[in-house]
């Protein structure tokens, strides 16, 4: 058998095979965009072709004259495959500058396209007219008939793919994109020149254009090839690879290979041997070499075994060094993005029951794993990918990590109490040093303040007093009071809550309200501000200090009442939701300023000119003791105005409850 034909044998399978294999990944991992439909297509017409020339080579080996019917369906195939190979290669290149340069992409694609397509109805009449009368692989030499037409074709085709790669290249955003352009550029070009001199020029005469024909029919092989490698070492487009295809491929391609030299040798011994004996003495030597094969095959699984054990080590590590942060959110963030970046998935979810809210993700095939904690679920992965289904591989290190999750989200829900229970700490410290201080102001201020306010007090009731004399004195005991209020809030923000029995009790929100909203009604009248109260008509109770319930209305209507302008109103609205309570104070003021709002509950802070800056601060504090929260928005209303949610576990309810045990914990300690 001539070395050439040899070669065509050997490049005809390689080439079926490879292209079989990029043919399953790209049905298998596709994604529902028209690329990769057109990958597909491609892919498909080079398979097409290979296999049927594969067919044809095998068809002239074993039959002195093929049958007609087998022979006609070879050549079909190779040139169906070859008639749909040039507009397919434009039109997937120009589809994917489309993609990289825009979503819309420059307006020539399409017509660039359309004609590539122009061509194919007068070579599927010169198809039909080889299928009819061709019987040997003699019209793919050069110098055929129609060999010039389709390399004028073909030529034009890879010129414009490489000319779309080199400006790819400029386009591609990561370091693969760019080496595969990189690559890809020179081997179209290459490749156009090379069908443009073997079909066009005709540089090769007999004995040389078969063989040079046969290098330019194989040379697709070497940009899929390449192509097939940046998909299984960097995961070109994003394309899942599972492993156990890639072995299975690799191990049908040898078995294949030995078949055929199992074929060739009995061919050549059966004038020796029968070919049966041949082939049963050629397995028997495969079954020799088993042992070694096997040992192999252990070295490259184990090494393989550990490249993706160590990954998942790595992969799992980080997650546990984000876990020491102590911010499940930001943990939660940092897993997903970790999880979707290393399998390349279309987005991860991580939803635990006693969690944080996930943002929602877009529809579409999702993989969904239990992550348990001691035998009890806790929470779902959810992994959304492109592909028919998730390779054994990928599933399996999802299961693994879905394993190891609950080790992170405890100690992050450790280290985030321990920083809790830090920061609380501190901030006893720091209120015990500021209480000692208003102690201490308060004994050596208030004294001599009443001892002076009493003096005045006593001028004041003298008849004789002069005018002038008696405003500055009424002056100077209102002043007086003003500080002694200050002194009465810096105690107030200082002085810790009693968690004992006799404080925290029921306390009666609406009846709180009510006297609240009379004794400032004074006040709201002499800044012309109107007053209104919404409160259901049931009573609701609260579980908290009735002083601390009072601290809290009273700063925000208070608050409300100062921001309101002349003519202006405030509303204060108690509502049940579920088992809690809900307050709103709504002013019609300016709103809040975006240069304050960060710093609008820090203590001491302050926009008023006589204010101390501890009322929101107070507040705040209050809240936290009765296991409340607060909430604000603005503007309300046409741009301006603000309101502050106050939320409050109702007395009896399951909230109110964990609040009692929390307090009863800390009281233990």
């Amino acid at each position: 058998m001539p070395d050439l034909l040899y070669i065509q044998l050997v490049g005809f399978t390689a080439g079926a095979i490879l292209h079989l294999f990029l043919l399953v990944l790209v049905l298998a991992y596709r994604r529902p965009r028209g690329f990769e439909r057109l990958l597909f297509l491609l892919v498909l017409a080079l398979f097409v072709f290979y296999s049927g020339g594969l067919l044809k080579l095998n068809l002239d080996l074993h039959y002195p004259v093929p049958p007609q019917p087998a022979n006609q369906f070879a050549i079909t195939l190779m040139v169906g495959g070859l008639a749909a190979l040039p507009p397919l290669l434009v039109h997937v290149h120009a589809e994917y500058f489309r993609i990289a340069s825009g979503h819309r992409g420059p307006a020539w694609f399409r017509p660039l396209a359309a004609l590539a397509y122009l061509p194919l109805a007068y070579f599927l009449f010169v198809a039909w007219d080889l299928v009819r009368t061709t019987s040997s692989l003699a019209f793919l030499e050069p110098g055929a008939r129609w060999t010039v037409a389709y390399g004028w074709w073909l030529t034009a085709a890879l010129g414009v793919a490489a000319l779309l790669q080199g400006w790819l290249r400029r386009l591609a955003a990561g370091a693969s994109e760019k080496a595969f352009h990189r690559a890809a550029c020179p081997m179209f070009a290459a490749m156009a020149l090379l069908t443009f001199l073997t079909y066009v020029v005709r540089l090769g005469e007999p004995p040389w254009s078969p063989a040079l024909g046969t290098v330019a029919l194989l040379a697709a092989i070497v940009p899929s090839a390449v192509f097939g490698y940046f998909v299984l070492r960097y995961n070109f487009l994003q394309i899942g690879v599972p492993r156990n295809l890639v072995y299975a491929v690799s191990a049908v391609f040898l078995a294949l290979l030995y078949l055929a030299v199992i074929r060739r040798v009995s061919g050549w011994l059966e004038p020796v041997l029968p070919p049966e004996a041949t082939i049963a003495i050629l397995l028997f030597v495969l079954v020799l070499f088993f042992e070694p094969l096997q040992r192999r095959i252990s070295r490259g699984l184990h090494r393989m075994l550990r490249v993706e054990v160590d990954r998942l080590q790595r992969l799992t590590a980080e997650v546990h060094q984000e876990a020491r942060h102590g911010d499940l959110a930001r943990l939660l963030d940092f897993a997903e993005h970790r999880i979707r970046e290393e399998f390349a998935l279309l987005a991860v979810r991580i939803v635990l029951h006693q969690g944080p809210p996930r943002p929602p993700v877009p529809s579409g095939r999702v993989q969904r794993l239990v992550v348990r904690d001691r035998g009890r679920e806790v929470g779902v992965l959810e992994a959304w990918h492109d592909s028919a289904m998730l390779s054994g591989d990928t599933h399996a290190a999802l299961e693994f990590l879905a394993e190891q999750l609950p080790a992170a989200i405890d100690l992050c829900r450790l280290i985030d109490a321990k920083l809790r229970l830090e920061r609380e700490l501190a901030e006893r410290e720091r209120l015990a040093l500021v209480g000692q201080m208003a102690a201490s102001i308060s004994h050596n201020l208030k004294n001599p303040l009443s001892s002076i306010k009493t003096l005045l007090q006593v001028q004041l009731e003298d008849p004789h007093l002069p005018e002038a004399l008696r405003r500055d004195c009424a002056l100077v005991v209102v002043e007086m009071d003003r500080l002694s209020t200050k002194l009465g809030q810096l105690l107030c923000y200082a002085r810790p809550a009693l968690h004992t029995e006799d404080r925290f009790r029921r306390v009666a929100a609406g009846a709180q309200a009510e006297e609240i909203m009379g004794l400032l009604r004074h006040e709201a009248a002499r800044r012309n501000v109107s007053l209104r109260l919404d409160r259901p008509a049931e009573e609701l109770y609260v579980q908290g200090t009735a002083d601390g319930f009072h601290d809290v209305l009273s700063n925000l209507v208070l608050n409300a009442m100062e921001a309101a302008p002349a003519g202006g109103s405030v509303e204060l609205t108690l509502r049940r939701q579920a088992a809690n309570l809900v307050i709103e104070v709504t002013d019609d003021g300016p709103g809040i300023a975006e240069d304050i709002r960060p710093r609008l509950f820090q203590p001491f802070f302050t926009t008023k000119a006589t204010g101390t800056g501890l009322g929101l601060a107070i507040v705040e504090r209050r809240l936290a003791e009765m296991q409340g929260a607060i909430a604000w928005q603005s503007p309300v209303r046409g741009g301006r105005g603000a309101r502050f949610v106050v939320t409050l576990p109702l007395s009896g309810s399951p909230e109110a409850a964990v609040a009692l045990a929390r307090r009863a914990a800390s009281q233990g300690e």
